[in-house]
């Protein structure tokens, strides 16, 4: 994990602009840095909204409903930025998949000193108009796609977010494991290691251990996912 230095890798995200010092200071008031061992639960005030800054590490954010259900809503790794609703039909938490570092900041301040800055505002509006097609896309997954198509549009995803370039293909070193994949695909983990074992058998992927995983051919794992 890069060092812990929360707020300087906060402004390193965002190295279009040069922030004036006093924006600087301000988002420097308000921002709460923690730092989480894997396994454990970021610390969130639950009765307002939030953003959350990932500085370091990768976690995944977790909607709980009645009677204990849970749904992996999305994952979320270094330099994003996740905005967090407060309690309302269903709980948020945001848990560490790997030690991490974040910035929480109370949504209503964060946004306000945003708008002094219209540099910040092009950012923060490019990068929910990211998070809103990446819930699109996956709507669209969970409601008309097979298991082989969910899992194969997982793989594009991650390959764009956290993949390394691997002569012409990609390995990812996935942090999650398969039955936080499953759960966030809508799939029991039996039908995810099916698939798995599906594309190793096509000659698409090659897994290595638990954790990391060798793309060959994105284009045609695009296609297996239902891409246009």
């Amino acid at each position: 994990m890069a060092d812990y230095l929360p707020f300087e890798n906060f402004l390193r995200s965002v190295p279009r602009t040069t922030a004036p010092t006093e924006v600087v200071r301000r988002l420097e008031t308000i921002a709460k840095p923690v730092r989480v061992a894997r396994g454990a639960s970021v610390p969130l005030e639950s009765s307002t909204d939030l953003f959350v800054f990932i500085s370091g590490g990768a976690t995944k954010l977790i909607a709980s409903a009645s009677g204990g259900r849970e749904q992996i809503v999305a994952f979320h790794f270094e330099n994003d930025l996740v905005s967090i609703p407060a309690d309302t039909w269903h709980s948020y938490g945001l848990s560490a998949l790997a030690e991490t570092s974040a910035l929480v900041f109370p949504a209503n301040e964060f946004l306000n000193i945003m708008q002094s800055e219209p540099a910040f505002c092009g950012i923060l509006l490019e990068r929910s108009l990211t998070a809103l097609h990446r819930c699109r896309d996956k709507a669209v997954g969970l409601g008309r796609k097979s298991a082989e198509e969910r899992l194969a549009s997982f793989f594009v995803g991650m390959a764009e977010r956290i993949g390394l370039a691997n002569g012409g293909g990609c390995e990812l070193d996935l942090p999650m494991s398969r039955r936080d994949i499953g759960d966030s695909l809508g799939l029991t983990i039996e039908t995810i290691s099916r698939q798995f074992g599906s594309l190793r058998e096509a000659g698409l992927i090659e897994t290595v251990g638990r954790t990391r995983v060798n793309l060959f051919d994105i284009p045609q794992i695009a296609l297996r996912a239902g891409h246009i």
